[in-house]
């Protein structure tokens, strides 16, 4: 048989096939109705919810975590001693309760000291208020402030604290502090901290003076055995300005001192 004569052949088998076809009457897919009760409302089946261990993400869960900052021995022109800086907090992403504390001791006493009880609550991504309280220690009045403030993470990674404080009186203060930790390698970081302190009033017996009273800027380079012990050298400069500079004056301290610290920072 020819080529052209099987063509016409296979193609006149194949049109009466797809006519036939037509003609056929699918069936049901299924044959009658599903039962009433054939799947639950929720699609449940009868299984009820239950925590799977290990699998559940417990979002808004306490937490708790205590930060050494700073715990280091400093060395300055005039005097040696020994310096802290930690925080803590307790509670859900939302709301915690915060604590803060820091100080220097010299010559065998203590110098400053403050701590402070805040409640910390979460207004936007990176960022809370804090109102509670601050008690200073020393060696001039034990004040107690009402303290009120922000804290976050700034754009570029910038660590921001600012505060405000009043007290008896109408004593009234502020402090900020920003600092910024640059990874110079996964476990060798360089960290600059600025702080500055201001008040409202002169206070001669916390020797402290109107406007802005210190600021003092360090650079501490730490390395990371391990991100809950890391070990750092550093140096930090502080200068005191105004009626604060006259009242470190008048007590023989030096106005501006450059001091050489070596530490650990520590976090549980």
């Amino acid at each position: 048989m020819r080529p052209r004569t099987i063509f016409f052949a296979a193609l006149g088998l194949g049109m009466a096939t797809a006519a036939g076809a037509q003609e056929m009457k699918m069936g049901p897919m299924q044959g009658g109705d599903a039962p009433a009760d054939a799947r639950s409302p929720d699609y449940s089946d009868g299984v009820g919810h239950g925590a799977m261990k290990g699998m559940d993400m417990n979002d808004n869960g306490p937490y708790r975590m205590i930060l050494i900052d700073q715990l280091e021995a400093f060395h300055g022109r005039d005097a040696n001693g020994q310096a802290w800086e930690a925080e803590g907090w307790y509670g859900n992403d939302d709301d915690k309760l915060w604590f803060r504390t820091e100080g220097d001791r010299g010559g065998g006493k203590l110098e400053e000291a403050d701590v402070e009880a805040l409640w910390n609550h979460a207004i936007a991504p990176y960022w809370s208020t804090q109102l509670g309280g601050r008690q200073d220690f020393g060696p001039g009045p034990n004040r107690t402030w009402a303290a009120f403030g922000v804290q976050g993470l700034a754009p570029y990674w910038f660590e921001v604290e600012a505060t405000a404080y009043a007290s008896a009186h109408g004593r009234t203060a502020a402090r900020v502090r920003t600092e910024y930790d640059l990874f110079l390698t996964q476990r060798l970081i360089l960290q600059p901290e600025l702080e500055l302190n201001a008040y409202g009033k002169n206070d001669p017996l916390a020797r402290v003076g109107r406007g802005v009273s210190d600021a003092s800027f360090s650079l501490r380079l730490r390395y990371e055995f391990r991100r809950e012990f890391a070990p750092y050298i550093g140096i930090r400069f502080v200068d005191r300005f105004g009626r604060t500079a006259d009242y470190v004056r008048a007590d023989r301290q030096p106005v501006f001192d450059r001091q050489v610290v070596a530490g650990l920072r520590l976090w549980f």
